[in-house]
């Protein structure tokens, strides 16, 4: 048993007035943030000095009292304050080059604020600081008591979301002795040593010409019009199906393979540079492959599983596992080949599985240690399945 952080997301419906007061709260936090990146900016300038958050915080006080800026004391405190952590955060990032320098935040159609502290549902209805009016939520789940912040979203579509960050305990799922291999790929998502094939429904290719199609319109409108803003509320619900199909088929493999294997392994894949290449661009972008190896991870990490990414460099592909010997070529276009050495027929992807199991296994020291398929019954598997 362990204690995680974890998310719960629940659609909210507010009224005209509430959006208002929710549009005046995304302005208000993205001022602030803006209002102390140029502040910290000219500081530097000037004096060669670096602010801190407590500075910051410090000189928003400070702020609030000055005439013309009332308004702020129609936001939290808190949701401001964040704002400010968001930023002295990003600074660290950029100190330790985890991230570029902060850029100005502009007004987008996805919004979102912090809301730390003094909030509560009650009877599927939402209780926020300064809005003297409840909002209605869909609680389609059981929310936890320990809930440590709230954040509510507005995504390009128009939809509203809260997202609860609760503690809760996660019991770890029971020991196993299996292991198993995953070759992520285009043809099909993910191959298991096992022989499973995960097929990828490719949902942004299937949607594609629809979209051009919106799109086409959108593009039409007339700038600033009523009608440009239907139109890219209807683009934009497009792409939010697009999302959710392909975020539903990533949880529901994830949380199969991590419910049925003790150790799961995986290969690791450079998707910031792979992307370069604009024939597999778009297909790589569409599989989510990074996506799904997080999930991977965190999920492991919860219930008591072992994730491990053997190196990027190993030629699981070009591996005969039967023999070890290794080709000098394979173009993407072959899909199964025979080994020069031993004469052994492999299917690519359920080759590069067994491969990359094996490997890892053997990295992690677990070698003939838990118990896996030979070649010749997962090869078996996989003839029966296709």
């Amino acid at each position: 048993m362990q204690k995680v952080l974890k998310g719960y997301k629940y659609r909210i419906y507010p009224t005209d007035e509430q959006k208002k007061f929710l549009s005046q709260q995304f302005g208000s936090v993205r001022w602030i943030y803006n209002h102390f990146l140029a502040k910290r900016k000219d500081e530097y300038l000037n004096n060669k000095k670096t602010l801190t958050y407590h500075d910051d915080a410090k000189a928003l006080t400070e702020l609030k009292s000055q005439d013309g800026y009332e308004w702020l004391y129609n936001v939290n405190s808190q949701t401001l304050q964040s704002a400010l952590r968001n930023l002295d955060s990003a600074y660290l990032r950029f100190f330790k080059k985890q991230a570029r320098f902060p850029n100005f935040h502009k007004k987008s159609n996805r919004q979102s604020i912090k809301i730390p502290q003094h909030f509560k549902v009650v009877s599927n209805y939402l209780h926020i600081p300064k809005l003297k009016t409840t909002i209605k939520i869909k609680l389609h789940q059981k929310l936890p008591e320990n809930q440590e912040c709230l954040f509510i979203s507005k995504n390009p579509s128009g939809e509203y979301y809260a997202v609860f960050l609760c503690e809760v305990e996660i019991q770890e799922l029971p020991k196993s002795n299996i292991s198993i291999g995953i070759d992520l790929g285009l043809k099909d998502l993910a191959i298991t040593s096992e022989g499973e094939v995960f097929q990828n429904h490719k949902f942004y290719r299937k949607s594609e010409n629809r979209l051009k199609f919106h799109q086409k319109k959108l593009s039409r409108k007339k700038k600033d019009s009523k009608n440009k803003n239907k139109q890219r509320i209807k683009v934009a619900k497009l792409y939010q199906k697009v999302s959710n199909k392909r975020s539903d088929q990533l949880h529901k493999i994830t949380h199969q393979l991590v419910n049925e294997n003790q150790v799961i392994i995986a290969e690791s894949l450079s998707v910031k540079n792979m992307i370069k290449n604009h024939k597999l661009a778009k297909s790589i972008q569409d599989a989510s492959w990074g996506e799904l190896i997080r999930q991977l991870e965190y999920k492991s990490k919860w219930y008591g599983r072992t994730f491990y990414q053997i190196d990027k460099f190993f030629p699981s592909s070009k591996t005969c596992n039967s023999c070890q010997f290794v080709i000098d070529a394979l173009p993407l276009n072959i899909r199964d080949w025979d080994c020069p050495k031993c004469n052994q027929h492999h299917d690519r992807d359920l080759n590069a599985a067994l491969n990359i199991r094996d490997k890892g296994l053997k990295d992690l020291g677990l070698w003939n240690v838990i118990p896996y398929q030979k070649l010749s019954e997962a090869s078996a598997i996989a003839e029966s399945t296709t």
